[in-house]
């Protein structure tokens, strides 16, 4: 009987790589290229507020000058337009499709952009900042989506990677704009990569599978057709989609929640966004400035845009062996050099404590160091600050957007996704906003040592729960769950 079972299995893997064998990506590719434009945009919004607060603390204009609660609220007020985006994004993108969704996102990015060039008071940069996070947190769930569903397993990896490489590329990129830029003109150029997307998009197939779904089969093998090349059977690879379409049936609704097939991937995603934002990347990007200058970094701008490059570097190099090594691999190396870090990071607060009243930084709660160690320390928690970027862009950053695209059944993954974005920035706001009284209640050391046994608990939690998705297509995923639940 077993051997029943695995010849038809067999059969149809055999068929898979011969059919992978004939696809040609150079049209997948630039799908890809036109959509992580998205995510580029969404990199220059978060990057665009440390240079921005620091014209807009020392301008001349009465009217526009922000204090410090107000650069607070100036810089995580994105996170808030992201949520919503993340509610708004779920409903609409199983209603209007991942392609106009996304060229949706265009025009909050402009008009947040163009309402911050404009603003004559606060309460206008803060509306242009609201609408740019509207746009971020739609584009961080809809963009992942349309990668996934167009992609193929040999690829679909490197290639949802290149969402968060193209994040910490806008990032870098407002970084270093910022340095020859002022506020306005900064703004002017963010808003550029959102309508370059709008204008590439606007040439780029569907997904297939929503086509699918809407029962749109020719259109769903014209896209196919684009995005695999003239030299396989699309039709084969189409029928793959409906067979397994049909076995989940049509339609999501509350009662879905009761499915271990729906409700198993869902805590997946959730639990994979609660996690990231536990990490501690906040807090050690929040000092990471402070720590440059500890190591005699004088520039605080260039010690960004140094920060930012290895998040860039490092999330290119994830994302090139992720095809290769695997997703989990990743997360629980990842895992593990970010506990390490966060320990010894502790460690140089614990130690700097005994000497507070030499502290450079007076302002905040842990910097302090005497004479004769002040360079070793610094440089340790300078190398250490560094492994963990190391590690967080090497699993811990891209893969839980990865893996929220490919985990979801079909008919719920709009709702699905858009809880999970929502979480993510809901505890990015959290985080963000309530870490200095964390700093004050548990001092710097607590802190970090808290967010090491995070990332403690996300090893134990990758081990343990989340699957391997390497070299599966989204329906053998789905197929998973499904059996998961019958045993």
């Amino acid at each position: 009987m077993a051997s029943m079972e695995y010849k038809p299995l067999l059969h149809v893997e055999t068929l898979e790589n011969l059919y992978l064998n004939n696809v040609q990506n150079k049209n997948l590719y630039l799908a890809t290229f036109a959509a992580v434009l998205g995510p580029l945009s969404f990199g220059f919004v978060l990057g665009y507020s440390s240079p921005a607060i620091s014209d807009l603390s020392k301008t001349s204009d009465a009217h526009l000058r922000l204090d410090k609660n107000e650069a607070s609220w100036f810089g995580s007020v994105v996170t808030i337009g992201a949520a919503l985006g993340g509610l708004l994004g779920g409903w609409i993108v199983d209603r209007l499709g991942r392609k106009l969704t996304l060229m949706m996102c265009s025009l909050p990015f402009v008009f947040g952009f163009v309402m911050i060039v404009c603003a004559r008071d606060i309460s206008m940069l803060y509306i242009g900042r609201i609408l740019t996070g509207l746009a971020s947190g739609v584009t961080s769930l809809v963009v992942p989506l349309y990668i996934s569903e167009t992609s193929h397993p040999r690829v679909r990896g490197t290639l949802g990677s290149c969402v968060q490489l193209m994040v910490v590329t806008g990032i870098v990129g407002a970084y270093t704009a910022g340095m020859v830029l002022e506020w306005r003109w900064l703004a002017v150029l963010c808003s550029v990569p959102p309508v370059i997307m709008m204008m590439l998009m606007s040439f780029m197939p569907e997904s297939p599978r929503f086509l699918l779904s809407q029962g749109m089969r020719s259109e769903a093998l014209n896209a196919l057709e684009f995005l695999r090349g003239p030299e396989v059977d699309h039709e084969w690879e189409c029928q793959q989609i409906e067979a397994h379409a049909e076995e989940q049936g049509d339609g999501c609704s509350i009662v879905d929640m009761k499915n271990p097939a729906v409700y198993k991937p869902f805590l997946i995603g959730m639990l994979l966004m609660f996690f990231q934002q536990l990490t501690g990347i906040n807090a050690i990007m929040f000092y990471a400035g402070s720590i440059f200058e500890e190591a005699n970094f004088k520039n605080s701008s260039l010690a960004s845009v140094i920060v930012g490059a290895i998040q860039v570097i490092f999330t290119a190099v994830a994302a090139l062996i992720m095809d290769k090594a695997g997703r989990k691999v990743l997360l629980v190396l990842s895992g593990v050099v970010m506990a390490i870090s966060c320990v010894i990071v502790g460690l140089y607060f614990k130690i700097t404590e005994q000497n507070p009243n030499n502290s450079s930084h007076p302002s905040l709660p842990s910097i302090s160091l005497s004479s004769e160690s002040s360079d070793q320390l610094a440089w340790l928690a300078l190398v250490s600050m560094a492994a963990f970027i190391i590690g967080f862009a090497l699993g811990w950053g891209p893969i839980p957007w990865l893996v929220m695209s490919e985990i979801f059944p079909l008919r719920v993954r709009g709702v699905a996704s858009g809880s999970c974005v929502v979480t993510n920035w809901a505890f990015a706001f959290l985080v963000t906003k309530e870490f200095h009284n964390l700093m004050v209640v548990l001092t710097s050391c607590g802190t970090f040592w808290l967010f090491s046994g995070f990332c403690v608990l996300n090893v134990i939690f990758t081990l343990l729960v989340v699957p391997e998705t390497k070299g599966k297509t989204l329906e053998e995923i789905e197929a998973y769950f499904r059996g998961s639940s019958e045993t």
